[in-house]
């Protein structure tokens, strides 16, 4: 989605009531919205707005927890600063202050606002790069490796003599400590979401297709941040998508008046031109109200599509995946040396999982399947055996019971899980045996799942594009709900990745892995 800040005129009668006033707003406005909301679904209580002087009410209600947030990762970065330097000083000069380590209590002392400057002309700090998305990280790597670099250029310049093991020290700690501790605000900042605080309103124009649509894809992901509070339709249309109705495309911005909207999502749509667009953008720039313009690529294409104009016409330029070259290498160095670590991390783990295994029923530690990984090249993958010997056997007796759609055989409670095995497939623990698969080469850290051969024999072949790169112990269905998802959905999220995959996607869903397991929901 491609976001710019515009906005309406404001509404004077609902700025002084609220967004909790809107309903007797409405009665008096042209538009006249058509509420159709979801049988049994309560109507959430939302407190009076204090209206700030020259300010839509929407913008003033999103204001507040936007500053504060950017406020609380300011003084985050400032004490991870202070942390890293505090640390690379201990770890290189110790508890004694001497004449010669002096100078780099004053740099450990300078290095917070040295962090802070180089995050800020990565562009860390704009709204439109946080709360989703790799973008943050990506500009908070940039600026680390910017800071190593331009630390290496003053000193050679000016011919000053650093400590390298302070500076190796120093400089990385703060950069992998801010996304860090980025990465814990923002979820922090999704737990609210779900909560249903911290959120932006939304007027929706599109078809109504679309809009059903987008509207359950962003009640499923609600760390989005956006919540659908109505939407506008075309003419002839039969209103029953679920939400309030504000009118046609011609009322958006009396919409946004009416229900204290802060954004705009146009959808794709036939009826909306270049000068539609540009005129709805007049309307809403006064009061800043963000207008986003969805287009079907973003799902496939995601970061690979560009804008170039050719003779003034903007043109939308899609890129092939990175599915070969320096980036596949990168990926491959990085998968083995990251499972190499794990290894000799969890090998206390391992072992200690291998013993209840061998307590609890009898039969081997290690369970050995063949799965299809890239290219459609078949390997034996390893896991901890997590069922009873008849597992495979009683299959077909349990196939009436099958809880998923699609290919994929999923029951909550299977009888032929032991009381070993639930437990270890709670935390995601009869996964770790993968990493041997991952030093082999014959898997990655994160990927799409790895399917059975008798379910690649099932795939469409749309959903044989999953089959473009290596299956990983991680992905985004992982992260997403794990086996709670519906197979479309699966599909999606792996079909997703293998077009827009990279490193620092990688590292998010890493991070967002060790907050997956944590949870119940999914696992089984």
């Amino acid at each position: 989605m491609e976001r710019g800040r515009f906005g309406p005129a404001s509404a004077r009668d609902l700025m002084e009531r609220g967004v909790d006033g809107r309903e007797r707003v409405a009665d008096r406005h042209p538009v006249r919205a058509r509420t159709r909301p979801r049988r049994g679904t309560p109507t959430p209580r939302r407190p009076l707005l204090r209206r700030v002087p020259g300010r839509h009410v929407a913008l003033s209600r999103r204001a507040p927890w936007e500053s504060r947030y950017l406020r609380t990762l300011l003084l985050a970065d400032l004490a991870v600063g202070g942390a890293a330097g505090g640390l690379a000083f201990e770890l290189r000069f110790g508890d004694g202050l001497t004449e010669y380590n002096r100078d780099y209590l004053v740099l450990s002392a300078l290095l917070p606002v040295a962090l802070v400057a180089a995050l800020g002309l990565a562009r860390a700090y704009e709204s439109r790069f946080l709360f989703v998305g790799t973008d943050e990280y990506q500009r908070v790597i940039r600026a680390g490796l910017g800071l190593i670099a331009g630390v290496a250029m003053v000193s050679y310049a000016l011919e000053i003599q650093l400590a390298r093991s302070y500076v190796l020290i120093a400089l990385p700690a703060a950069t992998f400590a801010t996304v860090g501790v980025r990465f814990a605000l923002r979820k922090r900042l999704h737990r609210a979401r779900k909560r249903g605080d911290c959120l932006r309103r939304v007027i929706v124009v599109g078809h109504e297709l679309a809009v059903i649509h987008l509207a359950r894809q962003l009640q499923r992901e609600r760390y989005h941040g956006l919540e659908i509070v109505g939407a506008c339709l075309p003419p002839q249309h039969d209103g029953e998508v679920g939400l309030p109705v504000y009118g046609t495309f011609d009322d958006v911005a009396d919409a946004v008046d009416a229900s204290g909207a802060d954004t705009v999502i146009v959808l794709s749509c036939p009826e909306i031109d270049g000068q539609t667009l540009r005129r709805l953008a007049w309307r809403l720039e006064r009061d800043e109200i963000d207008l986003i313009l969805a287009n079907a690529l973003i799902d496939v294409a995601g970061d690979r599509t560009t804008i170039r104009p050719v003779d003034g016409l903007p043109m939308l330029h899609v890129e092939h995946p990175r599915l070969e070259g320096a980036a596949r290498f990168a990926k491959e160095v990085v998968d083995r040396l990251g499972a190499a670590v794990l290894v000799a991390l969890l090998s206390p783990v391992l072992l200690a999982v291998a013993l209840c295994i061998r307590l609890d029923s009898p039969g081997p530690v290690l369970f050995r399947q063949v799965r299809t990984g890239r290219d459609g090249r078949e390997f034996l993958i390893y896991k901890f055996r997590s069922m009873y010997l008849d597992a495979e056997a009683r299959l077909a007796e349990l196939r009436h019971l099958n809880e998923h759609d699609g290919v994929l055989f999923k029951i909550r409670n299977d009888p032929r899980i032991t009381p070993v095995g639930r437990r270890l497939r709670r935390f995601s623990l009869d996964e770790l045996p993968q990493l041997f698969n991952v030093l082999l080469g014959q898997m990655s850290l994160v990927g799409p799942r790895p399917p059975l051969p008798q379910e690649v024999a099932q795939y469409a072949d749309d959903v044989r594009r999953r089959l473009a790169v290596k299956p990983g112990m991680t992905g985004l269905w992982q992260v997403s709900g794990r086996s709670d998802l519906p197979w479309e959905e699966a599909v999606r999220l792996d079909l997703r990745y293998v077009e827009n995959w990279s490193l620092s996607l990688d590292l998010v869903i890493l991070m967002r892995t060790l907050a997956a397991v944590v949870r119940p929901s999914g696992a089984y």
